[in-house]
């Protein structure tokens, strides 16, 4: 359990560091995509820290902690997706002027982070369908922090802005394509989960 304890403590610590640079990164360039990883990491953030908790409390804990977990990840992302919408159509009607370096070299860190983060969740997530969203969605956050860098590419290539709030449309729609799909697949498990023992699941048992 202290194994697996530890592993989330990394990724918690981790994806800190990914919300606050991508976050500081984004509102000094002005960049609506670097700002809009930013928040779906924070999104994520509140999650794993659940998690962490989930696998730190008595295993009495560990199921409502888990289920926070899973619904406060799922609502951040919904809450996100519709943010990133509002913000891009005005982005849209009011350009701005986006600098191109800065999302290209810190949309690439951001990259490698969120998959030092997933290899964090890999081993935790055999067994257990809480942290597997968590490991899913960082692995393909590995991906989606790559789109501020194609939008700086294009930026700094043709000179316009529009392609960063156009980034931030596409990885809208990968968050709402992978939650729903994740939810889909194990949304029974992800509403109940189990207690945890050494980072697998109980076998939920029925009140005589």
């Amino acid at each position: 359990m202290a194994h697996f304890r530890n592993k989330l403590g990394a990724a918690v610590a981790l994806n800190t560091a990914i919300c606050a640079g991508e976050g500081i990164a984004g509102l000094r360039v002005s960049s609506l995509s670097l700002l809009t990883d930013s928040v779906h990491n924070l999104s994520d953030e509140v999650a794993l820290v659940f998690l962490f908790l989930a696998f730190a409390s008595p295993g009495r804990l560990s199921p409502a902690l888990q289920k926070w977990a899973n619904l406060l990840n799922t609502l951040g992302l919904v809450g996100v997706c519709g943010l990133i919408v509002w913000r891009t159509s005005e982005r849209f009607i009011h350009p701005v002027a986006v600098g191109g370096a800065g999302p290209i070299v810190v949309g690439l860190l951001a990259a490698v982070a969120n998959w030092g983060v997933a290899r964090c969740l890999l081993e935790p997530s055999r067994g257990n369908p809480a942290v597997r969203l968590a490991y899913v969605h960082n692995m393909g956050d590995a991906l989606v922090s790559l789109t501020p860098v194609a939008a700086g590419t294009l930026i700094g290539v043709t000179g316009r802005s529009f392609f960063d709030p156009l980034a931030a449309l596409a990885v809208a729609g990968w968050i709402a394509w992978s939650t729903a799909r994740e939810w889909m697949k194990s949304g029974e498990a992800l509403l109940a989960p189990a207690a945890l023992v050494c980072g697998h699941q109980l076998e939920r048992q029925e009140s005589p």
